[in-house]
């Protein structure tokens, strides 16, 4: 396995996808992007999107619920800022670039945390997944969704020879299952509750806050 990727090169790869990132991005994530907002209306209420990006999936979420989202490339925000003054999207609430790392929120702010093709990408996953954890209600949820590493076969063989490859697009192919798993079973209120494929290269993990954060 290949090193997690470094803050510097996804904000240089993502300056540089702003401006194409709808057009070329958009219909390859779509299905995995819509189960993950789709899962996240189930719940409700106060959503946080973690690499909430142009605001792609702005479309995918209704009034049911209120929409905060952050993302480290400004570029990005950008786009998304756009979006919101056109008035089409009166549930998204604000946009804010912010550190998944280190949030400003405070403990339990959000009925579900969403992070669509991003946890693969931070500098530490494990952390933004404990800051996920912090910022969601007792009984919330966390909902990822991603590219995952195939493990074996010949998929498994071709993302390991893309992961140098494609490093400097902010692409991480090899990222396993196994870390998340790792994760929620090292913190006593985080429980594995789903996971399952939503497109021929996407799966959905979703988590539960299932008491308060730990100390």
């Amino acid at each position: 396995m290949s090193s997690d990727l470094d803050k510097s090169t996804v904000e240089t790869a993502y300056a540089r996808w702003a401006p194409i990132y709808d057009a070329v991005c958009g219909p390859v994530m779509v299905k995995g992007r819509r189960a993950a907002a789709a899962a996240a209306c189930a719940i409700g209420g106060k959503i946080l999107e973690v690499g909430v990006g142009t605001g792609l999936s702005f479309d995918d979420y209704d009034a049911s619920t209120e929409i905060t989202g952050i993302d480290m490339s400004e570029p990005m925000l950008t786009k998304a800022r756009a979006k919101m003054v056109s008035g089409r999207y009166p549930h998204v609430k604000d946009v804010l670039q912010m550190d998944a790392h280190k949030m400003s929120f405070p403990d339990a702010t959000f009925d579900c945390v969403v992070a669509q093709f991003v946890i693969t990408l931070v500098a530490n996953p494990e952390q933004v997944l404990s800051e996920c954890h912090r910022v969601v209600k007792p009984g919330g949820r966390i909902i990822l969704v991603n590219h995952l590493y195939s493990e074996k076969g010949v998929a498994a063989a071709v993302e390991r020879w893309a992961a140098k490859r494609t490093r400097g697009l902010g692409l991480r192919p090899e990222f396993p299952f196994a870390r998340l798993a790792a994760w929620a079973q090292s913190n006593d209120n985080a429980a594995l509750i789903e996971r399952r494929k939503v497109a021929a290269f996407y799966t959905l993990v979703c988590f539960e806050r299932t008491g308060p954060v730990a100390a």
